[in-house]
């Protein structure tokens, strides 16, 4: 049986800041393949502001996208470098474990495949405490297992403390696929913040809507994985001259994307956003979400959609039938734009149901997956205490 990290609830009389006073400062490495404002990225740039002076911090993105740390509070310490890969893999090995020593951090964090090889040079040369975040698979490894990627995380991650994983998916992955021992693979859910997404937020919505318009909406990059060709023939299979279909991101994918709405005919009801700093100000003018992707793990949209209490209308991967409220699992369906398109028009046909699932949605999320947990349980691992 794998092992989950089950995190107490925060302390409700001090919250996140005041339940870690308690903590010696540490030094924490995080080793990221980029970055830039993504799904990853932003989450620890959350955990790290609630974490506070608590932790020290050194970000090391290995491409020269630095846009998410825009996202960190003036008053934490981190420091954000850049380190590209560079020669042969010897020299990149030696490279990265000099620059583990320099640092000198209690804990080095590496996350998803890009950064494997400084997990590599960790092991065999550097020896710090190591935890390694695996958050899912690019759309090389959608369809089937790489076998020459699955030995190297393997003879990778063999020594390190642990294998972080946000997914019951992963999970099985990590022991049965990578076979990593179960004691060191533990599972730490995504948390979502209630209070950013309340009903009542003061922050205006993206973009105007008539009041007879059914939105339906995503927030995702615009990146072949996310199958958004999927989502768009699939929205043009509704027979609902009110539906409107709104994508929130960016990404090289758009041009592509913008052609093929021109050519199903549907240009006209399909708004491209562009990149969103906060998805809840797109959410906020949203009915229906909606999630296309080939590949995913525990998408943090759909608990952001949750937490907007909004139904979800997406295809079956990774987690996403079990995070949703049992109300909701009628939506989430088997690959297929077909099945993408019926779970839609059962929802932009009935106001009442979605109401309901979406409050559901929000009542399920905040009690299963709060931010606290989440943030309780990065800092256990960062201290060492599993």
């Amino acid at each position: 049986m794998v092992e989950a990290l089950t995190m107490p609830p925060p302390d409700a009389s001090g919250g996140i800041r005041a339940a870690l006073s308690g903590l010696a400062s540490r030094h924490v490495l995080h080793v990221l393949p980029g970055f830039g404002v993504g799904g990853i990225q932003v989450r620890l740039a959350r955990v790290i502001n609630a974490l506070g002076s608590r932790f020290r911090h050194t970000i090391i993105s290995l491409n020269d996208d630095l846009s998410c740390r825009e996202r960190l509070d003036s008053g934490v310490d981190v420091t954000v470098e850049e380190a590209p890969p560079q020669g042969s893999l010897l020299a990149r090995l030696g490279a990265n474990a000099r620059r583990i020593r320099a640092a000198a951090p209690d804990v080095l964090a590496t996350y998803n495949w890009g950064s494997i090889e400084w997990a590599m040079a960790n092991q065999l040369l550097a020896g710090r405490r190591h935890y390694h975040f695996e958050d899912g698979f690019g759309p090389d490894e959608i369809d089937r297992p790489l076998r020459r990627r699955g030995v190297l995380r393997r003879l990778s991650l063999a020594r390190a403390d642990a294998v972080v994983v946000p997914s019951h998916t992963l999970e099985q992955i990590a022991v049965s696929r990578w076979h990593l021992p179960a004691s060191r693979v533990i599972y730490l859910p995504n948390g979502v913040d209630l209070g950013a997404f309340s009903p009542a937020s003061p922050e205006p919505p993206l973009f105007a809507r008539r009041h007879d318009e059914i939105i339906v909406g995503t927030v995702a990059p615009l990146r072949p994985e996310k199958n958004l060709g999927r989502l768009l023939a699939a929205f043009a299979r509704l027979d609902a001259p009110t539906a409107r279909l709104v994508i929130a991101g960016e990404g090289r994918e758009r041009p592509v994307l913008e052609a093929f709405a021109e050519a199903l005919g549907i240009a006209d009801r399909v708004r491209f956003l562009g990149a969103v700093r906060e998805p809840q100000q797109a959410m906020a003018a949203f009915d229906i979400f909606t999630l296309s992707s080939d590949t995913e793990q525990m998408p943090m949209t759909v608990l952001e959609a949750m937490a907007a209490g909004l139904p979800i209308a997406a295809v079956d991967v990774g987690d996403i039938k079990h995070m949703v409220a049992p109300a909701n699992r009628a939506f989430i369906v088997p690959r297929g734009e077909a099945m993408l398109a019926t779970a839609l028009a059962a929802l932009v046909a009935d106001a009442g149901r979605r109401h309901a699932v979406g409050r559901l949605n929000r009542v399920h999320v905040g009690g299963k997956y709060p931010f606290a947990r989440m943030v309780d349980g990065y800092a256990r691992l960062f201290e060492g205490r599993l």
